[in-house]
């Protein structure tokens, strides 16, 4: 039997502690710096502000992980509280003194770290939040509408200004308001699920202008009234030398129908690339609304009436503003879409 431990029979491991927490304490002063004037020196650049708080609140997490390495159950400093109960009487006073010692200093040692740690933070995060009002501001960057919408409020300007008003309607119509109504038959290619996106059972997405004007009719419109408003709706968008002309077609809700052209804006209809040497560019299809649909909407053919007429608004601003591809329209590409301001 012995007389117990010594304290040189603890040494190694006193000083396994000690090395412990003094390889700590280098790796902290390596992520935090306590000279205060030197971090202020580094804050002149926002993303250095940003990378010290991320530092030091990632030192603050492994500040708890190193706080149970140092001091928890499975710490070498525990290992040695367990073995002051093996030393001699005579140096058992000494020894648990002296690894009382090294464990206030260890604990008061983090307890210092978490207190300047959380403080740095909370002043690195006022800086961050904080406004320099001597600063110069950000100039906002104003939007502005697309060409096809600027088409689109023009074109509206010019029937508004013809005493017509503007009609706006439902998204999704009924299969009745969408074809049946416009005397499109079933088995009719335009009601075949390719060119139609259908919702659900007898709903679809609105195919075409035309089923808004089925609630919109009026009394005493002439083919006369069409070709007049066409004319002046040219003469307006691209000028008062542009001529129109009419060629029969066929459409199912229009009779009489009619294709509509309009002379070259270009080339004033000598014939150029723009109108493929035909000194004519075609605007869209048109007619006078067809008695059936209008009976399809309980509406007295004898009594009122109604034109048609439409034209693509894409094809058109391209023209307008003379675009070599159609397909910069849909592109959203700033650098274009910044020269319509």
């Amino acid at each position: 039997m012995t007389d117990g431990l010594k304290p040189e029979d603890l040494e190694p491991d006193a000083k396994l502690v000690e090395k412990e927490f003094f390889e700590w304490q280098k790796r902290f002063q390596a992520v935090f710096n306590p000279d205060r004037e030197k971090l202020v020196d580094s804050l002149k650049a926002q993303w250095e502000r940003a990378s010290l708080l991320h530092s030091a609140e990632a030192a603050l997490s492994e500040l708890k992980i190193e706080h149970n390495r140092l001091l928890g159950k499975k710490s070498a400093l525990s290992g040695l509280k367990k073995k002051i109960g093996f030393v001699n009487p005579t140096y058992k006073s000494v020894v648990g003194q002296r690894v009382q010692t090294l464990e206030r200093n260890i604990k008061a040692a983090i307890i210092l770290a978490e207190d300047r740690l959380k403080h740095f933070i909370a002043e690195l995060s006022t800086e961050r939040e904080s406004i320099d009002v001597t600063m110069p501001g950000r100039r906002p960057r104003p939007g502005h509408l697309h060409p096809i919408t600027l088409m689109r409020e023009r074109i509206e300007d010019i029937f508004v200004s013809l005493g017509y008003a503007v009609e706006d309607d439902r998204e999704i119509e009924t299969d009745f308001y969408n074809f049946d109504a416009l005397n499109i038959p079933e088995g009719h290619p335009a009601r075949d699920p390719q060119d139609t996106f259908y919702t659900t059972d007898g709903f679809a997405l609105r195919s075409q202008t035309s089923t808004v004007q089925i609630h919109a009719m009026d009394r005493g419109i002439t083919m006369a009234h069409l070709k007049g408003t066409l004319a002046e709706f040219v003469h307006r968008l691209f000028g008062p030398e542009t001529r129109t002309r009419f060629r029969p077609s066929y459409f199912p809700f229009t009779e009489p129908s009619a294709e509509v052209d309009y002379s070259c804006f270009n080339c004033g209809g000598k014939g150029c690339r723009i109108c493929k040497g035909s000194g004519w560019i075609e605007l869209g299809g048109s007619g006078m609304v067809h008695p059936n649909v209008l009976r399809a909407a309980n509406v007295n053919p004898e009594e009122f009436t109604g034109f048609a007429f439409g034209l693509g608004i894409d094809r058109t601003c391209a023209r307008i503003y003379q675009l070599d591809d159609i397909r910069l329209l849909f592109e959203n590409d700033v650098r274009f879409l910044e020269q319509f301001r």
